[in-house]
C-alpha cells in the first residue's frame, strides 16, 4: 500500500534531515516512528503526506506516486489525513462543527450521525457544542483527531497524538482510537516518543537516529532484544553491563538479587513506582538500576545475578 523507497530530505543543503528512509506500510497496518527530537520524525510525515519534496528517492500509494508542493498547488494527498502538533482547528466554532467541516452538507442525518460516533472515540460527547477556544490543548488535540478520521482517510499520520492529553485520559482514548482504526481498516503512522503507544498498538515499529534508521521490526522484538542502548532506553531504564566478557543490555527487571555471586553491589537509592520500587546501585563505578517490590536500606550489600533474554 505505502512504499517509502530510499528517501532523502534536508532543509539545509549542508545538513541532511533525513537519510536512506525505507519503509512499506499494508492496508490497515499501523506504524510507529520513534526518536529523540529533532531527529526528523515530523519531518517523514510531511514527506509522506506531501508537504514536502524529497531531495532523492520516491513515494508510492499503490501505484500513485506522492510528489510535494513542486508538483501540486494545494500539497497534500486526498485520501490521507494528518494531524500536526499544532491543531489548526475552528476556534470560535463548536466540537460538533469542526468535527463535521468536511462532511456533505447534502447528507445532514449522516454527517450528523458521524460526528456522534467519533465524539464517542474521542470521548468528548457532552463537548459536542462548546466552542474549541474554551478547550484545554488535550482536548483541542482530540477534536483534531477526531476532525481527521471524519471521511475515513486510507491513511492517518499522527504527530505526537498524545502529547497534551492528560494520564488518565491517554489510556483509554489510545485503546479506543486504535481499535477503531483496526476496524475501519485504517492505516496509521505515529510519531511518538512514548514507548507505550509503540509496544501496545503498533505492528512495526522504526527508530530513527543520526537522521537515519536506526532500528526496524515487531515493537516486541525491538523490546526483547535490542542491538543498540538507545532503542532499548526509548521503552525503559536500560543497564550497561559486561557479562561473561560480553557487554549485555538489560531492563531493571532482568536483574535479580540473589544469596552469592560474583556482583557485588551497595544500594544508593530508593525511587518509589507505585506498583514496584526502582532500586539504584552501583556496580564497578557505575549505577545500575533494578525493579524490586520492597525499598532497600540505603548502604547495604547485595548480590545481582541476571535474566538474559532467550
Amino acid at each position: 500500500m505505502l512504499q517509502v523507497n530510499n528517501i532523502s530530505f534536508s532543509y539545509n543543503k549542508e545538513k541532511p534531515t533525513l537519510e536512506n528512509i525505507n519503509l512499506s506500510l499494508k492496508p490497515g497496518e499501523h506504524l510507529s516512528v520513534m526518536g529523540e527530537s529533532g531527529c526528523g520524525k515530523s519531518t517523514l510525515l510531511k514527506i509522506i503526506y506531501g508537504l514536502l519534496d524529497v531531495d532523492e528517492g520516491a513515494l508510492f500509494w499503490n501505484n500513485h506516486q506522492i510528489l510535494g508542493p513542486e508538483h501540486h498547488l494545494v500539497p497534500g494527498m486526498d485520501f490521507f489525513k494528518y494531524v500536526p502538533q499544532n491543531f489548526d482547528l475552528m476556534p470560535f466554532t463548536t466540537v460538533a462543527e469542526n468535527i463535521s467541516k468536511f462532511l456533505s452538507r447534502f447528507f445532514p442525518e449522516e454527517a450528523k450521525e458521524r460526528t456522534q460516533e467519533l465524539l464517542e472515540v474521542i470521548e468528548m460527547e457532552e463537548f459536542a457544542n462548546v466552542k474549541v477556544k474554551t478547550l484545554s490543548g488535550g482536548q483541542q488535540q482530540r477534536v483534531a483527531i477526531a476532525r481527521a478520521l471524519a471521511k475515513e482517510p486510507e491513511l492517518l499520520l499522527l504527530d505526537e497524538p498524545f502529547s497534551q492529553i492528560d494520564n488518565f485520559k491517554k489510556n483509554s482514548l489510545r485503546r479506543k482510537l486504535f481499535q477503531y482504526l483496526k476496524e475501519k481498516k485504517i492505516a496509521c503512522i505515529v510519531a511518538s516518543h512514548d514507548g507505550s503507544d509503540a509496544l501496545s498498538f503498533s505492528d512495526q515499529l522504526i527508530v530513527i537516529k543520526d537522521h537515519t534508521v536506526l532500528a526496524q521490526g515487531k515493537p516486541n522484538e525491538l523490546y526483547q532484544f535490542p542491538k543498540h542502548k538507545y532503542v532499548a532506553a526509548l521503552f525503559d531504564d536500560v543497564n550497561e553491563i559486561k557479562i561473561d566478557g560480553k557487554l549485555k543490555l538489560l531492563y531493571p527487571h532482568q536483574i535479580l538479587i540473589t544469596d552469592k555471586s560474583e556482583y557485588k553491589t551497595i544500594v544508593k537509592k530508593n525511587y518509589f513506582k507505585g506498583s514496584y520500587w526502582l532500586v539504584e546501585v552501583t556496580l564497578e563505578g557505575k549505577p545500575i538500576f533494578l525493579s524490586q517490590q520492597n525499598a532497600i536500606e540505603i548502604d547495604s550489600k547485595i548480590y545481582l545475578e541476571f535474566k538474559l533474554s532467550e
